[in-house]
């Protein structure tokens, strides 16, 4: 009997021991808001007795940069955002390591013809999303102003000072957005459209929620953001909507094992929850609001909830993350030299072109418009052009680490050259606007 019993605490013990040698903290590292973590954390755990999620929340371009910075074994796990060229950035310097046993072959292949996984086998698309506008039906109703359904709508005069934007180099889903535009029309066309709808612009936060939030309780008219933001909000009960325009792209929310993940084996284990039937279930819940990837056949969506494969067919963009990925940080930077950090400028810029317009067209002048053309150049085109960013060299630039002292002083120089350069330009640009407006009298 003692021996029974000698060998039933033995096998316990055994047991216990190899419970807890399969246990461990997952550290995961995301930009997804709370309420999404929040909602796998407690259903993985419970899922999982004995595993801890641990949730590191940072924007993606800091989520990148941190895990760049630190060495193998002190890493996070796991990388849960929604930019694939930042997956592409960390797989192009090996801070991934493949995965594949985590894929649920229950998935699609594709979304439209953009593949679902990482082709090289080092990310894994989790959700889908998309890009486009939200507005609050009330604050618009107030300000009589139309919905927008198209990115060329935001450069219309009646939507001055009513729209917002959270920074790309601060949300990697404002970059994805901004390079989708690019994409789409052209590096030139793009970023001219992209400066006419920043001159619009009310406000660029630093944080992605900002926008959403902004919109939801009536701070701001008009916000462009990721799609799961705003339905979120729609769900939830706020009086926003929100539309895809045709020149969008839909793509995966990627997870990824990090390179030297230090609780592996927990690691793939909640990567694969994540894309289960019931980690897939999760994304409909009101206030995460996301686009899975498994079929709704398979899962139980809220009535009318928009389909990934139709809006894919709709949308006019096939997103390239390998281009996005080699001038994402010429993308950033850029950006904020010409918009975040002189925001004011081409404000002014753009709401004395408008009023120029607005007279030209009540009193035509030639000389006028001549001027007005100027000021739109000025105030409207890009300071690196589309050759500068096919060029290794300058792309290579920006690649390179700003601990470097030479790199950061080159990089600073030409950083505070396009500022400088913007603020003249944006300046000269309401000069002239304002001189075009004054003949026509």
């Amino acid at each position: 009997m003692q021996r029974k019993t000698l060998a039933a605490l033995l096998a316990a013990g055994l047991f216990g021991a190899a419970q807890l040698a399969s246990a461990g903290t997952v550290t995961v590292i995301t930009s997804f808001p709370k309420e999404l973590t929040a909602a796998y954390k407690k259903a993985f755990e419970a899922a999982n007795p004995g595993i801890t999620l641990e949730i590191l929340n940072k924007n993606t371009t800091a989520a990148v940069a941190y895990i760049r910075e630190l060495p193998e074994g002190q890493r996070p796990d796991v990388m849960w955002a929604s930019a694939p060229d930042a997956f592409e950035v960390l797989a192009s310097y090996k801070l991934l390591q493949s995965a594949p046993e985590v894929i649920n072959k229950n998935a699609p292949a594709k979304i439209g013809s953009y593949p679902l996984n990482d082709p090289k086998g080092m990310y894994y698309g989790q959700a889908l999303a998309g890009y486009g506008i939200e507005w609050n039906t009330r604050y618009l109703k107030a300000n009589k102003l139309a919905a927008p359904k198209e990115w060329s709508d935001l450069t219309k005069p009646e939507y001055f000072g009513h729209i917002a934007i959270s920074s790309p180099s601060r949300s990697g889903t404002t970059q994805l957005t901004v390079e989708t535009i690019l994409q789409g029309e052209g590096w030139d066309k793009g970023w001219s459209q992209l400066l006419q709808i920043m001159g619009n612009a009310a406000a660029v936060t630093d944080r992605s929620f900002a926008v959403p939030d902004g919109v939801n309780n009536g701070q701001y008219g008009i916000g462009i953001v990721i799609d799961f933001l705003a339905l979120a909000g729609k769900y939830s009960g706020y009086p926003v909507d929100f539309t895809y325009p045709t020149m969008t792209a839909v793509v995966p929310a990627n997870i990824a094992l990090v390179a030297g993940a230090k609780n592996a084996d927990e690691a793939k284990k909640f990567m694969a929850y994540t894309m289960s039937v019931p980690g897939q279930q999760i994304l409909f819940e009101p206030k995460i609001g996301r686009l899975p990837i498994l079929p709704y056949s398979m899962l139980k969506p809220p009535a009318g909830y928009p389909v990934p494969q139709d809006i894919a067919k709709r949308a006019k963009v096939q997103f390239n993350t390998e281009l996005s990925g080699e001038r994402y940080p010429v993308v950033i930077s850029l950006f904020d030299q010409m918009v975040t950090f002189r925001l004011k400028e081409l404000q002014a810029a753009t709401k004395s072109i408008h009023e120029a317009t607005a007279a030209l067209k009540a009193r035509p002048n030639a000389r006028g418009s001549e001027l007005l053309a100027q000021a739109r150049s000025l105030a409207y085109t890009p300071l690196v052009g589309a050759e500068n960013v096919k060029n290794k060299e300058f792309l290579e630039l920006f690649r390179k680490s700003r601990r470097d002292v030479a790199v950061s002083k080159e990089l600073t120089g030409m950083e505070q050259m396009w500022s400088d350069k913007s603020r003249a330009n944006y300046e000269r640009a309401r000069q002239l606007a304002d001189e075009a407006r004054g003949l026509a009298k």
